[in-house]
């Protein structure tokens, strides 16, 4: 029975379980759609990413003998929608049955349950066991629990892979190193240089099309630093545990002017999209602990990173979709800042990180959860909004990954389901951990009036605008009691400096 196997742009997994047992007459279809590449405003990197990566490993398998109908965007008869290209490669190839994985939003598997009754072929959806923790197996360990808090679902699942395991005691005697891993870097610490691929025929015929095609989106293509094969990928893993790895850990949370990457791995795009598996990720890291070339506090936040966070969001994405995003604990309802898109804020931190962003398509998670998102949470941006410019802006952003960690860990807007707190900070943090403040317009010292770090203002106001929702939580009785203590002079000149400042901010519109 031939057999129309679906490969979707995340799924460039040569072992995808949709794959499993692919036999003589079946046919792979991939297709490159605009429904895909504009459902949101996608950073041009994205794209040209994805696209060049799809085209890489449609040659990777039509290269060990498989049918490929690869339908390419600009191909004139493309419906540019899944639906209509699964109909137009069945009327095609006239197969009995059509192969897929499950997807990773819930939207495309909305999708895919109408295929059956579309097409009149039978639709078997397998599971994505590209993860290590399937989301049956998530929905189980969640159970009647009434607080999900990854580090027990990390401890756990360090348990059923036996990662960093010595019987049944983690290597070290202790399951999380994670105040090891919270160092600004030193005056004089040498930042690694990454090699940046160079572009092959397909990825330069994939960047001219973004160029033409998408000019109006967010970003250059040009300057594309993520790999676009599994070969390359393996370059860039293999680069990551020799020359990043051991300062990793204790430097993962720092930021730097000028150095968007630091120590940071920059495999999550080629992680989500199936170039690389997370078992050989953690492996490797693995083994470089065990040969001495990395210390544990860096390979044990590594690998946390991975089977511990990575899983976890998955798995509360896909335990309470599709209703998940309607939440608004806090009732944030602030319209997004323009400089979001423009970085044209004299707030140097805020600058840099769109900055990085605009270019890279990358911001690493410190940037993301305590720059660009705290700004957001103290702010008060409507959290639709906010996970919206989260999804368009990233080359590993997809909704299961994206919407948890922004709804959830950075806007506190599931009311504490996936966080013990609200992740808030003032300038201090910021100046603890970067060099921005040196030579910001505002001054990280100040805490009231028009030099004020804003930061530091909007911390306090955001606690007082909250405290009813906010102030029994147990992780936040220290800046409450402190709060308590302010006068009432000192609580109104906060209140009037926050709202100086944000009815100054200039909202994006829509088609700016």
């Amino acid at each position: 029975m031939p057999a129309l196997r679906f490969i979707l742009g995340d799924q460039l997994s040569r072992h995808i379980s949709s794959l499993d047992g692919v036999a003589p007459g079946d046919t792979i279809l991939m297709a490159e759609v605009e429904a895909e590449a504009t459902y949101a405003p996608h950073h041009a990197q994205k794209i040209a990413f994805v696209f060049s990566a799809m085209r890489h490993h449609a040659q990777a398998l039509r290269a060990e003998g498989f049918d490929v109908d690869y339908v390419e965007i600009d191909d004139s008869a493309n419906t540019h929608n899944f639906d209509g290209e699964l109909l137009r490669a069945i009327s095609r190839h006239k197969p009995d049955r059509i192969i897929i994985t499950e997807p990773g939003e819930w939207r495309v598997l909305e999708m895919m349950r109408h295929w059956a009754g579309q097409t009149g072929l039978p639709v078997e959806i397998r599971q994505d066991d590209r993860f290590l923790c399937s989301i049956g197996a998530f929905a189980a360990w969640a159970g009647e629990r009434k607080n999900l808090r990854m580090e027990y679902f990390y401890r756990e699942m360090r348990r059923r892979t036996g990662y960093l395991m010595q019987g049944a005691e983690p290597v070290g005697g202790q399951w999380n190193f994670d105040h090891d891993n919270r160092q600004p870097l030193p005056g004089r610490l040498a930042i690694p240089q990454r090699k940046v691929p160079v572009p092959d025929a397909i990825t330069q015929q994939v960047l001219a099309l973004v160029r033409s095609r998408y000019a109006g989106h967010f970003g250059q293509a040009d300057g594309l630093a993520f790999p676009v094969s599994r070969a390359g990928a393996l370059e860039k893993l293999a680069e990551f545990i020799e020359r990043c790895l051991p300062d990793f850990g204790t430097f993962q949370d720092a930021m730097q002017k000028s150095e968007p990457f630091l120590f940071h791995a920059l495999i999550s795009p080629a992680l989500n999209i199936g170039l690389l598996d997370p078992r050989e990720v953690c492996l490797a890291a693995i083994r470089a602990y065990e040969k001495g070339r990395a210390p544990l506090n860096a390979v044990e936040g590594f690998v946390r990173q991975i089977i511990g966070w990575r899983e976890f969001v998955r798995g509360i994405y896909w335990l309470n979709m599709p209703g998940y995003a309607g939440s608004n604990a806090l009732d944030a309802r602030r319209n997004l800042p323009a400089f979001y898109w423009t970085a044209d804020t004299p707030m140097a931190c805020l600058r840099e990180t769109v900055e990085n962003t605009r270019d890279n398509a990358y911001a690493h998670h410190i940037q993301r959860l305590m720059i660009t998102g705290n700004f957001a949470l103290l702010a008060g941006i409507e959290p639709r909004q906010i996970e919206q410019w989260y999804l368009a802006v990233y080359a590993d952003a997809y909704e299961w990954v994206e919407l948890p960690n922004v709804h959830g860990m950075v806007m506190f807007a599931d009311g504490g389901l996936l966080a013990s707190k609200p992740y808030a900070a003032s300038g201090a943090y910021i100046d603890r951990m970067s060099d921005y403040c040196g030579g910001c317009f505002y001054d990280v010292k100040l805490k009231a009036g028009p030099k004020a770090c804003p930061f530091n203002y909007l911390y306090w106001n955001f606690l007082a605008e909250n405290e009813t929702k906010l102030g029994k939580n147990p992780r936040l009785a220290m800046p409450y009691r402190t709060l308590a203590k302010m006068t009432t002079a000192r609580r109104a000149e906060i209140a009037g400096d926050a709202a100086d400042f944000l009815e100054a901010l200039v909202p994006w519109q829509a088609g700016d």
